[in-house]
């Protein structure tokens, strides 16, 4: 498809223009290397050029070939300077529309005279703006019908009528048309969007290689259900932190749009606002009905099951337990606050929600209380992370909200269900106990066909019930000292050892503490009526069989040195009848390849829930002879 460059481009540029963004293409990249490595251009608008130098943060582009001879870019932020007495434009920011084309039209080196900034330059005693076209400097060797090239992209420099003159350099100071925040893409020139800030994230200090840093990001919905975040740096941190407030509605202007960086961005919108120096936001002090206060997305519990790991959703349920709120200690030194509840929903499945830092004296104090005195709190989660370590839970992440008891629709809904009978209706839990593959609760195996299946020796594990008992439990070594410090929002968890007397210390954080964290290493003998297997019980498992925690168990042991209390925990565990979930894998052990088999979840036999499986599985079996 012929293209169509902006026409007089190159000459607007020398005459003080930064604002059109044209449409130019690059001739020739050049690699100059003094003290560091740069790219320079000749840039081209079909009729003129003129050499360019690539900022270094774009340097990039041309390495990986975005960018190369022929190329027809978008100069988004640039300047004309003087170097070496000789005019040079310097590319800070571009886009590319088309990589690879053919060289239009027979440019020639752009002279300045005297009366390039005159022609350049709108004549404030007409009447009419002067306008530029390309009509009559179209490219005619591609056929007569042809085309012109419309990307999404600001038109032909063109100024607008109302004009202040600022030395050399003119600029359109009309204020900006209000557009919907769907419509933004980076190719505008001047735009400003009216929405209201539905998430505030916190402010985060940061050091990198230039130097220390601040940031802090919000969220902007309006009135067409259009979303997109606003990302501040630095010294625009300091004009407009104080000024944005969760639920006002704002103007905001004068921003560059970049892609979202979609690990940080759980909204639907390919791009993202950063603010600058030149923006504007400004506050609307007249409620704005049109524009909604939230906007969500609700997901069923049922379906976080096939949720990605790390997806950011929307949920709603009734808190049906809450956790005491626990100190973690994180890997920078710092500690917070971890607080687990439970929701449940029609769908016949619950989930536990994790609540990190404020929301655990918050929201979580608010519904403990509630709960305790009888109700059950309805809770919608707005942005929860999904986390699919040993199951999937849901957790908060900096830019989650948490509404309790909302006036939402759906809430209503959901309280009715709870009230017929909801309440007492039974639901599984998706947290800690998921079976990938096949049925999630009955893919039953007795001990003899997890070895005469070869189970676990797939690339995947095999995930599989047993109901079995426990014959024999190792005492010598069931836990180990672990390190305590979180990774993100996961504890280390890995082995730590005495550093002098007192102190622990982790090779992996490379950090010393005074206390350490006790976790189940378990190693147990299971069997049924078929055969006897060895398994693997951490944690949370470990503490489903033994019924306390592993500092409790190794203080007894080690610290109180009591063996006959000991001694009665484990025998009282021995030769009861537990339905296990088993992951069964096989792993590296030096040279040899072994099966290992690890419980993920330990219950007790419920014998009439087993009653009714058996009644059920006698019932296929019969319907499959008869057929």
């Amino acid at each position: 498809m012929p293209v169509n460059l902006t026409a007089n481009a190159i000459a607007a540029i020398n005459g003080g223009d930064t604002n059109s963004k044209p449409l130019v293409q690059v001739l020739d990249i050049k690699l100059i290397s003094n003290n560091q490595e740069r790219y320079r251009f000749l840039l081209s608008d079909a009729v003129s050029t003129q050499h360019a130098m690539l900022a270094t943060q774009l340097n990039d582009r041309v390495k990986t070939g975005q960018v190369r001879k022929g190329s027809i870019v978008q100069l988004i932020d640039y300047i004309c300077s003087t170097v070496q007495n000789r005019k040079i434009i310097i590319v800070l920011n571009m886009e590319t529309i088309i990589p690879d084309y053919e060289i239009i039209g027979n440019p020639k080196i752009f002279i300045e005279s005297d009366t390039t900034a005159q022609k350049t330059l709108p004549d404030n005693n007409s009447e009419q703006p002067a306008r530029v076209t390309n009509n009559n400097l179209s490219v005619r060797n591609h056929g007569n019908n042809m085309q012109s090239f419309r990307p999404a992209v600001q038109p032909p420099y063109q100024p607008a009528p109302n004009y202040k003159n600022h030395g050399t350099i003119l600029r359109n100071e009309a204020p900006a048309r209000i557009i919907p925040i769907t419509a933004l893409n980076p190719y505008q020139g001047r735009w400003a969007i009216k929405a209201r800030v539905t998430a505030k994230g916190d402010l985060h200090r940061y050091n990198n290689a230039r130097g220390d840093g601040k940031v802090f990001s919000f969220d902007l919905l309006d009135s067409d259900g259009g979303e997109i975040r606003v990302t501040c740096f630095n010294a625009v941190v300091d004009r407009f932190y104080d000024i944005i407030e969760v639920g006002k509605v704002y103007l905001i202007s004068k921003g560059s749009l970049k892609p979202a960086q979609k690990n940080f961005n759980h909204l639907k919108n390919e791009w993202e606002i950063f603010l600058e120096a030149t923006s504007t936001v400004e506050l609307c002090p007249d409620e704005d009905g049109s524009i909604p206060k939230q906007q969500f997305s609700f997901r069923p519990i049922s379906e976080i099951e096939t949720a990605e790991n790390n997806s950011i959703l929307d949920i709603i349920g009734i808190v049906i337990s809450v956790n005491p709120s626990v100190p973690i200690l994180r890997k920078n030194g710092m500690e917070t606050q971890r607080r687990i509840i439970n929701l449940k929903d029609g769908s016949g499945r619950s989930v536990e929600l994790t609540l990190w830092g404020d929301f655990c004296n918050r929201e979580g104090q608010k519904l403990q209380e509630m709960l305790d005195s009888g109700a059950f709190p309805l809770l919608a989660v707005k942005a929860g992370k999904v986390n699919d370590f040993s199951g999937k839970s849901i957790g908060t992440i900096s830019s989650t909200q948490l509404f309790i008891n909302p006036d939402f629709p759906e809430v209503h809904g959901l309280r009715e269900w709870f009230d017929r009978g909801g309440k007492n209706a039974a639901s599984q839990s998706i947290s800690r106990d998921i079976m990938p593959g096949g049925s999630r609760n009955e893919i039953r195996k007795t001990v003899s066909q997890i070895k005469d299946e070869g189970l676990g020796r797939s690339d995947k594990p095999d995930w599989v019930t047993v109901k079995a008992t426990i014959s024999f439990i190792k005492t010598d070594t069931f836990c180990y000292t672990a390190c305590p410090l979180m990774i993100g929002d996961r504890q280390c968890n890995k082995k730590v050892t005495k550093s002098g007397n007192t102190r622990w210390q982790c090779d992996r954080c490379n950090q010393e503490f005074d206390e350490c964290d006790y976790r189940y290493l378990l190693q147990a003998q299971v069997q049924d009526h078929t055969g006897l297997i060895w398994v693997t019980a951490f944690q949370e498992s470990g503490e489903e069989i033994l019924g306390c925690s592993a500092k409790e168990l190794y203080f007894l042991k080690y610290e109180e040195q009591d063996d006959v209390t000991f001694g009665e925990i484990i025998r009282s565990r021995l030769f009861n009848q537990y339905l296990f979930r088993l992951k069964i894998k096989e792993e590296m052990y030096g040279d040899e390849q072994r099966v290992k088999i690890t419980i993920v979840r330990a219950e007790k036999v419920d014998y009439a829930a087993e009653g009714r499986y058996l009644l059920d599985l006698t019932s296929k079996l019969s319907n499959q002879r008869i057929i």
